[in-house]
């Protein structure tokens, strides 16, 4: 018989009841180290009491009224937005896929608007991850996600991640439109694309007319040591894929882009019922708040710092675990040479979780206010994780 849940997960054998900050406790009283934050969700830990002040405050006053009618608490959100970033407009979604398909009809429609309907392929990258939906497997065409789901939606192209010649080759085609990479591959394995290349991209794109989407949705909201990620290349999109973060936990997603890039998109041509609700929004509104300030992203980058040193010793103690760290900010890799399940699964035994991905990487992705000795305490127990692994494999 099939289970009450329909069964996509390989759910690991813990339940959560409680959490604060970096930590969260079982229903049995087992207390857990979460450098995971929910992927890159609980940007700013569990129960954030600022958070919860922010939600409980909007909860006592309005939930739902629909896009039917103005909603200040997103308006306030979208000022925020469009004040920290290149951004001149923004549509509210309740997820990263849902701002993945509004990407691609956006630069669609952008150039349908132009009288060249013709130029609907969008360039992805493989490794890459841009949700589950239709348009997002297709987007980022692994045979793993792709797998029983056809007909694909067509019109993607997929370059080898770091083949430059091909990028340069492919992108000259007269029917592309769009470019879509993240500029830090999460499920990939957590691969950053050098600054150098987002500017040479940067430069193909205006070069050619193509429109370059950037999706942010787990490496920006200060994931990174910077409000997005692009901004260490210097360089800026025609549009950008929000989620994860900028709701601190509750659902919410973004789609923010240029005047010129969005101009396609009028009254009628896309929507969402719960997209930009006044209970996300007052949240996200709270997470930009605290996030957006160059005091909170320098002590991101300071703990950053912190992790990377205690990690990158932790590799040459485990030299047959560990391979070597890699990523940017809070968002880290630690490419393993033993099967990274097998770390994860030791660090239930030691109390501490962490997030696997693509080229036997484990994700270390703490929420960003995460304290020093909640750090410390996490390498700790990554190092009886990795001690663990290397006696069974002994």
């Amino acid at each position: 018989m099939i289970p009450t849940i329909l069964p996509t997960y390989n759910r690991a054998p813990l339940s959560f009841v409680e959490g604060a900050g970096a930590w969260l406790v079982t229903d049995d009283g087992r207390r857990y180290l979460d450098l995971g934050a929910g992927i890159a969700v609980n940007a700013l830990g569990h129960a954030n009491p600022d958070l919860v002040a922010a939600l409980t405050a909007q909860a006592g006053k309005l939930w739902h009224v629909s896009n039917l009618y103005q909603i200040p608490a997103q308006q306030r959100l979208a000022d925020l937005l469009v004040a920290a970033t290149f951004a001149d407009t923004v549509f509210f979604t309740n997820s990263g896929t849902e701002a993945c398909e509004l990407a691609v009809k956006m630069a669609r429609k952008y150039w349908f608007d132009r009288g060249r309907p013709d130029r609907t392929r969008i360039l992805t990258f493989t490794g890459s991850f841009h949700g589950r939906s239709s348009a997002g497997i297709a987007a980022a065409g692994s045979e793993k996600m792709t797998h029983g789901f056809g007909p694909l939606l067509p019109g993607f192209t997929h370059l080898p991640w770091g083949d430059h010649a091909a990028l340069d080759a492919a992108i000259r085609d007269a029917d592309v439109g769009a470019v879509l990479v993240e500029p830090v591959q999460g499920e990939g394995g957590i691969r950053p694309m050098p600054d150098a290349c987002l500017k040479g991209l940067r430069d193909l794109c205006d070069a050619t007319g193509v429109l370059m989407i950037l999706d942010e949705v787990q490496c920006g909201m200060g994931r990174t040591g910077r409000l997005f990620a692009h901004e260490w290349a210097g360089i800026t999109p025609d549009i950008m894929m929000v989620a994860k973060g900028i709701g601190g936990g509750f659902p919410l997603g973004a789609v923010l882009a240029t005047e010129n890039a969005a101009s396609g998109m009028t009254a009628g041509t896309h929507g969402s019922t719960y997209g930009g609700n006044p209970l996300a929004c007052a949240v996200g509104a709270r997470v930009m708040e605290i996030v957006a300030d160059d005091a909170f992203l320098a002590e991101v980058n300071r703990k950053a710092g912190q992790f990377r040193q205690g990690l990158d010793s932790l590799v040459a103690r485990h030299p047959d675990v560990f391979e070597a760290v890699r990523g940017q900010g809070l968002m880290i890799g630690l490419k393993c040479r033993a099967a990274n399940t097998d770390i994860v699964k030791a660090g239930y035994a030691a109390g501490v979780l962490t997030v696997p991905a693509a080229d036997n990487v484990i994700r270390i992705l703490p929420p960003l206010n995460i304290p020093e000795d909640d750090i410390a305490e996490a390498l700790r127990r990554l190092d009886t994780a990795a001690s663990a692994v290397a006696q069974a494999a002994a």
